[in-house]
């Protein structure tokens, strides 16, 4: 073990945390202020219950064994035999907290389709059923040695464990609880931007280490990670920003989430793509993104806050780019660029099986959900916000 890799990757657990209330304010600041202290504890509840989860058997699942390709064992149930003196570069229980922290991050992301309308009780075992049956498997099929991995398949920090699940797994949710009360009908503003671009700090700040801890060293790849993580996503926001003003004025949302589209596109690519990668799928990514937003918006359907259109269409993006612009001088890995063709066609395979499994199943999960303990609250309770009848609190005074 080495004490740099083991203080990198405790730092990176620290800023991937801090992502978690980096979402909860980021969606908070977009709902109405009836429902701010909603948006930001479902985001805390998000990473209650996946320590809970990951602790008792979602861990073990994920990483230890493999059964079929599908799913891992549970050896390491309880954290047994995960401790600090075994694993390499870094301890083992470092590894399995700093894992913890993606799947918290990763049910908070879905919370954006729930936004307004959702239950809290509902929300709690819905999560629990969530991770289980589709963040546990896709972090084991990609970085458990599952039949994605066999088959070739790369994701650096989660395109597809991350921001694949979650993106069509909202866009799923979006289409089983239906649209809030009054939305097409009235306007429905968000109450706070400046709480918004708050959140966007911390989750831009954390993304260094949600994407340069995932090298698990501190090393060249650490370094090249956390470089093209901040100029994709400043090119993706600046891309953003050039179409929206084309179209009106660049306003501060469209900016925010034209950084939030590049940093969820590059993630993926981080540990495998030059510079040159890194702006392309950054501007690629600003236009993509930008056009999935429009899409929803036309077609009437309320994922609230767009985990669908940034996230999962960033991140299937993202994945797919990296078979194209992946450079072997940096991870030995080469993409369509550089004369390999066989990972581009592994990396489009991993997309259209993470994108039917996350939206198939989190459908399957949420009517199963629904029928044990309604997801949507009363048009009373919608009516009144979630804060007062959820939570029994309000934001503001």
């Amino acid at each position: 073990m080495n004490s740099g890799d083991i203080a990198w990757v405790m730092t990176s657990t620290a800023l991937v945390l801090l992502m978690v209330p980096g979402v909860g304010l980021f969606y908070a600041g977009m709902v109405r202020k009836k429902n701010v202290v909603s948006m930001i504890t479902l985001s805390i509840i998000s990473m209650i219950i996946a320590c809970v989860v990951w602790v008792v058997y979602g861990y073990s699942l994920s990483f230890s064994g493999d059964v079929s390709g599908f799913m891992g064992n549970l050896d390491r149930a309880f954290l047994r035999g995960v401790d600090i003196s075994s694993g390499e570069p870094i301890p083992e229980m470092l590894f399995m907290l700093y894992q913890m922290m993606f799947a918290g991050v990763t049910l908070a992301i879905i919370t954006s389709a729930m936004a307004e309308r959702v239950r809290v009780s509902s929300f709690i075992f819905f999560g629990v059923l969530w991770l289980t049956f589709i963040y546990i498997p896709f972090a084991h099929w990609l970085w458990g040695n599952g039949w994605l991995s066999k088959m070739g398949a790369l994701d650096f920090a989660g395109g597809m464990v991350v921001h694949v699940s979650s993106g069509f797994g909202a866009l799923a949710l979006a289409f089983l609880l239906g649209k809030r009360y009054g939305y097409g009908e009235h306007s429905i503003e968000p109450h706070s931007i400046p709480l918004t671009l708050i959140g966007l700090a911390m989750l831009w700040f954390g993304w260094f280490g949600f994407n340069g801890g995932s090298a698990l060293q501190a090393n060249d790849i650490a370094v090249n990670a956390i470089v093209v993580t901040f100029i994709a996503s400043c090119f993706a926001g600046l891309t953003w920003m050039a179409v929206s003003w084309i179209k009106g004025k660049p306003g501060s949302l469209g900016i925010a989430s034209g950084v939030i589209a590049g940093l969820a596109s590059i993630t993926p690519a981080a540990g495998f793509v030059d510079v040159a990668g890194a702006v392309v799928i950054g501007v690629i990514s600003g236009i993509l993104c930008f056009i999935a937003l429009d899409l929803r918006i036309k077609r009437g359907i309320d994922e609230s806050l767009d985990a669908w259109a940034i996230h999962g269409v960033g991140g299937a993006f993202g994945s797919i780019a990296l078979g194209v612009f992946a450079n072997p001088s940096i991870s030995g890995y080469a993409g369509l660029m550089y004369g390999n063709a066989n990972l581009l066609v592994s990396q489009i395979i991993a997309v259209i099986a993470t994108i039917t499994y996350a939206f198939a199943v989190t459908f399957v999960l949420a009517k199963i959900t629904n029928m044990i303990i309604p997801m949507r609250v009363s048009i009373e309770e919608e009516y009144v916000g979630l804060d007062i009848s959820q939570h029994g609190e309000v934001g503001y005074a």
